[in-house]
């Protein structure tokens, strides 16, 4: 907005310098370059010697035209230097920048919606460095996510050019965590729509709009309530399990991370039995648990569990193990 405001008033101006210089030019009948100059020596007050000799008329006409572009003038400064005082340069340029490293992004995450359960995701995925975009319209949580230092996308999450904005379809996964389930779902359908392949997590506050976001395509959903529930009823009954649970999602006092690691085409464990691919020699980390389709889970894998192509096999240990089994698996992001 500032910025057309400053725009339409350099219109303003260039539209008053031509103006006066056809008035020179008609009035003392001047050429085109001495009726500008003649102009720029009247708006700029420096008190040049005229161009030619000046009567009545003209000497009324630069009167008129001195007050006004004077004020005129006057006027537009000021907003030059407010416009320069408040930062706005330095924050077109910081939008700039972020907007060209956005459309860089591939294979990353978009998160819609930067409030109360946003910015725990927006936390993880910065302790995790996964490459994310959020995408938020309130100016508050903006100033937020300028705090932290993380990529954005100031508007609405449910248009579709947003979401485009945002790179959805070369992005990976998209959490949209909006205040509302309706929102949410819109973003789910739309985001869907763009890119079929994607992972969608969504935040769903009412228990009946858990069936209305899968169907509009989202691959899981959360109820921040229920989580909140459960937790607080495992920390009464269990609270030693609750807490090492909590360091390996939120490693504050702990090095210790979960991951999910897929094994991808052409790895080195596929086809091997667990005790033969070495994994807890050569990576130093526990499997805990390992998924294959259909949503079959073996848990506490034996020692000649064969491993196959597109296992995923549920893993702790620390970023470096990790990072070693990832390679071993080709899952490397």
């Amino acid at each position: 907005m500032k910025y057309r405001k400053i725009f339409i008033w350099i219109a303003i101006m260039l539209l008053l310098i031509a103006s006066a210089t056809v008035g020179y030019m008609l009035i003392l009948h001047l050429t085109f370059i001495d009726a500008l100059y003649m102009t720029i020596i009247t708006i700029s007050t420096v008190g040049y010697r005229e161009v030619a000799e000046m009567n009545t008329l003209a000497k009324w006409f630069s009167i008129g035209f001195i007050l006004v572009s004077v004020g005129m003038v006057g006027y537009l400064l000021s907003v030059v230097f407010r416009f320069l005082s408040e930062g706005n340069i330095n924050e077109a340029w910081r939008k700039n920048r972020m907007k060209k490293e956005i459309e860089k992004l591939t294979n990353h995450i978009i998160i819609c919606g930067a409030g109360e359960t946003g910015i725990h995701v927006i936390k993880q995925m910065r302790r995790r460095e996964v490459e994310f975009v959020v995408i938020e319209n309130d100016p508050e949580a903006i100033e937020n996510l300028k705090e932290l230092d993380v990529l954005y996308v100031f508007d609405d999450a449910t248009k579709e050019e947003v979401l485009l904005e945002a790179k959805v379809k070369e992005a990976k996964g998209l959490i949209s965590c909006l205040a509302k389930d309706a929102d949410n779902v819109f973003v789910v359908l739309t985001a869907r729509e763009l890119n079929p392949k994607m992972h969608i997590v969504a935040r769903s506050h009412e228990e009946r709009s858990d069936k209305k976001l899968r169907r509009a395509g989202a691959n899981n959903t959360v109820s921040p309530d229920e989580i909140g529930g459960k937790k607080m009823a495992s920390m009464m009954l269990s609270p030693n399990v609750q807490y090492f649970v909590d360091n390996i999602i939120d490693t504050k006092n702990m090095s210790i991370d979960m991951e999910e690691i897929e094994i991808k085409e052409d790895a080195e464990l596929i086809g091997k039995k667990l005790r033969d691919a070495k994994i807890s020699e050569k990576a130093g980390l526990i499997v805990l648990a390992i998924r294959r389709e259909n949503d079959v889970f073996i848990f506490n894998p034996k020692a000649d569990e064969v491993l196959r192509l597109d296992d995923k096999m549920i893993v702790v240990g620390s970023k470096d193990q990790i990072k070693i089994l990832k390679k071993m698996s080709m899952d490397i992001i």
